[in-house]
């Protein structure tokens, strides 16, 4: 069984490696301390967007969900305070952790292609499920000396329809 918190890739892979490390632990640490300043730097600003799936199939239920950073900055903040305002049964890291799975990363000279997906969910306290079933193909380029983020199309059914 794989260590959820291990970097598939080696550090002599440094596209890859540095990606992983942005995009699964830094994320999740920022997410839960719903510190924005944590990630800030990952991002490149100008001519970032990201489409939301909506958790269908079809590309015709798909929208610009957020046309600039500073709109996906301003949801990914509320959907962290949202989350920072529940209560858990279980250790909300270790199981954000276990349900995250990146392993395919396409790197073409300064761009790349990764594949992030979510498998499983969270317990809370009241027996319940918070269910964490989706995935998301992020852009990213080396900019400025290292890998950044400039756009995502999330919240993709997973697995694929």
């Amino acid at each position: 069984m794989r260590d959820p918190h291990a970097n598939p890739f080696p550090a002599s892979d440094v596209a890859r490696h540095s990606i992983w490390e942005m995009l699964v632990p830094r994320d999740i640490d920022a997410f839960l301390a719903a510190d924005w300043s944590m990630v800030s730097g990952d991002f490149v600003e100008d001519g970032f967007l990201a489409i939301s799936g909506n958790h269908k199939p079809n590309p015709d239920d798909w929208n610009l969900a957020f046309p600039s950073l500073a709109a996906y900055r301003d949801e990914w903040l509320k959907q962290a305070r949202d989350f920072q305002g529940q209560t858990y049964g279980e250790d909300p890291r270790q199981a954000i952790f276990a349900t995250t799975t990146l392993e395919e990363i396409e790197v073409k000279g300064e761009t790349a292609l990764a594949r992030k997906k979510f498998q499983g969910g969270i317990r809370k306290t009241d027996g319940s499920l918070d269910v964490m079933q989706w995935q998301t193909l992020y852009t990213c380029r080396l900019h400025e000396g290292r890998w950044k983020i400039c756009g995502f199309t999330g919240y993709l059914p997973n697995p694929a329809a």
